[in-house]
């Protein structure tokens, strides 16, 4: 491995160059039996080349020593750096997020079966109760559809009436014979056997008749469960298809996102809005992935509205990352702030540990770039800054987490490393500064 060389080494090496050039001029020139003799010059190339050598061995050496111990070398105006001391102190585990008001309870009004919306009943925003009629649609296919199962269905109850009647007439008849065959068996002018099959014919029927009537109890629940969903079989099957057509609210709330204009065609299981809960909220957020393994349900949360302090709690943690963030849901401890509405933002800290004591150095861009592994430490004489290799914990806000790597009193630069990835070393170019 070379080792660094001296302004003084490289000075002498070029006057022994100069020199020893000379010399060998010099001796040219003189003839071996003493006289003067002429002799051709030498061209430039081969009379200067050491010199020219000596100077870009310089310029080499120059440059090596404005960098220090070497690499590559960035010089940065000092107006262009933030610059942040490594302290000592309590640091407190948490993160701040933006969150927002969301409604507690949200439920979604869905079609059971396609069709034209034919009337909207309420406008976006007003407030509903359960089992208000707010869209009614129109579907033609629907209503002859129904109107056929309920002609089956009457179709079907005046046979089970038909097969009712005839079994009650059978046992009538039956049970007129035994109670004449009875005497006549006392008499002994029927056989016993007579009367047996008699008795046998009427047991039969009376069985046939409660059959009958479960089965066609069974039947006709599950036709009105098809065409109404009543479980109870007492509805008005007239009226399924406007029922099946019609949308009513699901609860207690308010009307939001109403998608449906009159002519609209709409296919089944189509949303036309939703109902939120109008006086139960609330708060969710989009946090950094970096934390989807700190936040946890039942974390303290703290956050101000109208300069009044309120507390919360982490409800629900959402795994799936988007765009770099997670979701995650926050409910109100004690009573909800007053004259809040859904969609507003509110600046929330979320505790995720305890104050302990650390090495701390201030939070900047930096860390975005270099995910705590490396930083520019500034030099003693506050020249310049050397990377460094350090090991960085938890984050909050204002401070950074110092493992490894960095003492209290040393100083960082804080800032963006967007122009320094590749950087050994930052020269502090004071010329270009404002101070």
């Amino acid at each position: 491995m070379d080792k660094p060389i001296a302004r003084s080494d490289l000075k002498t090496r070029l006057l022994r160059l100069v020199t020893s050039d000379e010399t060998e001029s010099g001796n040219a020139v003189a003839g071996s039996d003493g006289q003067d003799r002429v002799i051709a010059r030498k061209p430039l190339w081969r009379r200067y080349w050491k010199i020219a050598a000596a100077v870009v061995v310089v310029g080499a050496g120059a440059a090596w020593l404005l960098a220090g111990k070497g690499g590559n070398v960035y010089r940065a105006p000092m107006n262009q750096l933030t610059i942040g001391t490594v302290t000592e102190g309590p640091f407190e585990d948490y993160i701040a997020v933006r969150g927002a008001v969301a409604p507690f309870l949200t439920a979604y009004l869905t079609t059971d079966q396609g069709g034209t919306v034919k009337q909207v009943l309420v406008e976006d925003g007003a407030k509903v109760k359960a089992g208000q009629p707010l869209v009614v649609l129109s579907n033609p296919a629907l209503q002859l559809q129904v109107a056929a199962q309920q002609l089956t269905f009457e179709q079907t109850r005046f046979k089970y009436q038909q097969d009712l009647l005839n079994i009650d007439h059978q046992i009538a008849q039956l049970k007129a014979n035994l109670a004449r065959d009875k005497i006549l068996l006392d008499g002994n002018a029927i056989a016993p056997s007579e009367y047996k099959r008699e008795e046998e014919e009427y047991n039969y029927n009376v069985k046939l008749r409660a059959a009958t009537v479960a089965s066609n109890t069974t039947e006709q629940r599950v036709r009105s469960t098809q065409l109404t969903g009543d479980t109870s079989g007492k509805a008005d099957i007239a009226n399924a298809g406007v029922e099946a057509l019609t949308i009513r609210a699901p609860m207690d709330g308010q009307l939001t996102a109403l998608d449906a204009e009159i002519g609209q065609g709409k296919t089944q299981g189509a949303v036309l809005g939703q109902v939120n809960s109008a006086d139960r909220f609330k708060l969710t957020a989009q946090v950094d992935e970096f934390y989807l393994g700190h936040v946890t349900p039942g974390q303290e949360v703290l956050f101000s509205v109208d300069d009044h302090n309120f507390r919360g709690h982490v409800s629900k943690v959402y795994p799936q990352v988007i765009n770099g963030t997670f979701k995650t849901d926050f409910y109100f401890d004690g009573a909800a702030p007053t004259n809040i509405h859904v969609g507003q933002a509110i600046d929330l800290k979320v505790e995720l540990g305890g104050s302990s004591r650390a090495v701390m150095l201030p939070n900047g861009p930096f860390y975005q770039e270099t995910g705590g592994n490396w930083v520019f430490v500034v030099t003693p004489d506050g020249k310049s800054a050397i990377r460094r290799n350090v090991k960085l914990g938890r984050r909050n806000p204002d401070f950074v987490e110092v493992v490894e790597g960095l003492k209290p009193g040393e100083k960082v630069i804080v800032s963006g490393y967007d122009a320094y990835q590749k950087m050994d070393r930052i020269e502090f170019d004071a010329s270009n500064s404002n101070s």
